[in-house]
């Protein structure tokens, strides 16, 4: 019928996992069954300033309508590099340009540089 994850299972009493196989028909998740691993913070952010110098390359300004989505090709590994895993997101820059407007001052001097460099322009 379906499977749950390994972390799950191994938090069920042997008697929940004897319930689970035998009476709902519910069994581990085989090693090929794994989620992909969640992207931390530090991994959107990054993901969103490969997408603001794409938007910045092509368009010469950073002025991104609030409703704006970037279409942005990312690596298997959660880089733009290339590879089989690559896969097409749609990321939304335009909220994410206004937020780091917005966020100015609570912002790392790292990442402030570094949109510095892309002449964000801060308000």
């Amino acid at each position: 019928m379906g499977a749950v994850g390994p972390a799950c299972w191994d938090k069920l009493t042997g008697v929940q996992q004897w319930m689970c196989e035998r009476v709902l028909g519910v069994e581990p998740a085989g090693e090929d069954e794994k989620p992909p691993p969640r992207r931390t913070q530090a991994d959107k952010w990054a993901l969103n300033y490969e997408a603001a110098k794409q938007f910045y390359a092509r368009e010469g300004h950073l002025r991104v309508p609030r409703k704006h989505v970037e279409r942005s090709v990312v690596g298997g590994d959660g880089s733009g590099g290339s590879g089989e895993d690559q896969e097409v997101r749609d990321l939304r820059l335009g909220a994410w340009i206004g937020n780091q407007r917005i966020r100015a001052a609570t912002l790392s001097p790292e990442r402030v540089q570094l949109l510095s460099a892309l002449v964000m322009r801060r308000s």
